[in-house]
């Protein structure tokens, strides 16, 4: 190496050194940092009072902060994971519900008065799942959870232990081994409805999550959204089955189960056509039904011979709630919808470039697992729940969103609150975000 090209590298390494200590002084610098129930942490300086500070950061869109956080959530030790222990070591579930800081009181009247219904279908990520059950939960609303049945003994006495502790969740009276694009996920959805429809709990629609979701709005968003766009009305976003889909309705599938691999294969046999002459529609999986509308797909005619063509169909949750709800006579019916309901926001590779502009973290079967950098998309969103999250993966975007969540939550409340209920104190964050 010349002397020249030694200054250069020299140059160049001073130049990225500056430029780091820059960006940091730059997120760091906006307010003052007092410490209160978080450590500031010595042996990264760098990332400030964590993840208080990252998170603004990442909600903004702050450029170096993506780069910034994925460093810090790796650098600064987890330590116990305090939500395994407490589920797989059940005990007092007062202590549980303090520690977990579960909110445990009708925030608002209009809150009250209006009951949801959920179905939340998991299999992986204990982790993930309590902290979607924690923004959820509410005493008023009722919650059915199905556990795939291939899920780990360990895994399912966890959740159990959690669900002893509240009257208003329970497990799925009748659990499947749930198979991606499978009858068996559609059948999950059937058999928790239910359950619901048999709760003394009069809720007023019903919503269906899995594990990897989390939302984006609060409760009591949810309803308002629900009362003044739907006012009874479903919302099942969809349109009549497009050419391109037509094969999975047209020959018969079957699913193959195994605790390692699952799957669905199509077979050489063609169905007949859909029955009393349906029009088949395509649409998500996801969605919002009125309690009327959940009695009828458990009683006409027309939608328990739909159910039965629809059980050797590929995806068939995905054609069969938008179809139903596109009959006229249904009740909250909406014939003439297509995509409208904001129920999901989803990163489709395909809609790169039009209404997003790509995936921060990783896709998988075409559906973008959130980074960090996709943390402002997700807040600015209209949808009242976002997917899909790795908590393994990447936990800052869901330490992120949850600390967020809960501010929102508790600034919106009209009854006095506990102190169980705060995540943190009044810090930087609190400051910081516009929420």
């Amino acid at each position: 190496m010349t002397q020249l090209d030694a200054v250069k590298s020299g140059f160049i390494l001073c130049l990225g050194i500056c430029i780091f200590i820059c960006t940091f002084i730059y997120i760091n610098s906006s307010a003052p940092k007092e410490p209160t129930e978080q450590s500031f942490l010595p042996n990264v300086l760098e990332c400030g009072f964590y993840p208080d500070e990252l998170c603004s950061a990442l909600f903004r869109g702050v450029t170096a902060a993506p780069v910034i956080g994925n460093f810090c959530q790796q650098a600064i030790p987890k330590g116990a994971k305090q939500v395994p222990n407490l589920l797989q070591n059940p005990g007092n579930c007062s202590r549980m519900v303090k520690e977990l800081h579960i909110i445990t009181k009708a925030l608002s009247e209009e809150e009250a008065t209006f009951s949801l219904a959920y179905i939340v279908t998991i299999h992986k990520e204990l982790e993930m799942f309590v902290k979607l059950f924690r923004a959820i939960y509410a005493p008023q609303n009722v919650y059915c959870i199905h556990i795939d049945e291939k899920s780990s003994k360990t895994y399912k006495n966890a959740v159990q232990s959690l669900v002893n502790c509240f009257q208003n969740v329970f497990i799925a009276s009748k659990r499947e081994n749930v198979v991606y694009a499978g009858f068996s996920r559609l059948q999950a959805d059937i058999n928790c409805m239910k359950d619901l429809l048999r709760s003394k709990i009069q809720w007023k629609y019903i919503i269906n999550l899995c594990g990897q979701d989390y939302p984006i709005k609060t409760n009591r968003e949810i309803i308002r959204y629900l009362k003044s766009k739907w006012n009874g009305k479903n919302i099942t976003p969809g349109v009549i089955q497009p050419a391109h889909i037509k094969h999975r309705t047209r020959v018969s599938y079957k699913e193959f189960v195994n605790v390692g691999v699952s799957y669905v294969y199509p077979t050489t046999n063609v169905k007949d056509g859909p029955p009393h002459n349906l029009t088949i529609y395509f649409g998500t999986a996801y969605y919002a039904l009125t309690r009327k509308f959940a009695e009828f797909a458990l009683t006409d005619e027309n939608a328990k011979d739909l159910l039965q063509w629809s059980k050797d169909t590929y995806s068939p949750d995905e054609h069969y709630w938008v179809t139903l709800n596109r009959l006229k006579d249904a009740p909250g019916a909406t014939p003439d919808a297509q995509w409208e309901g904001h129920v999901r926001a989803i990163k489709w590779r395909d809609q790169e470039g039009h209404s997003h502009s790509g995936c921060k973290g990783h896709y998988i079967r075409d559906i973008c697992v959130y980074g960090l950098g996709d943390l402002q998309w997700i807040i600015e969103s209209p949808h009242l729940f976002a997917n899909k999250f790795e908590f393994s993966k990447y936990p800052l975007v869901i330490e992120c969103l949850e600390r967020r969540f809960r501010l929102k939550v508790l600034q919106q409340a009209e009854v006095p609150l506990e102190a169980h209920w705060h995540f943190q104190q009044d810090n930087y964050f609190n400051l910081k975000l516009n929420v």
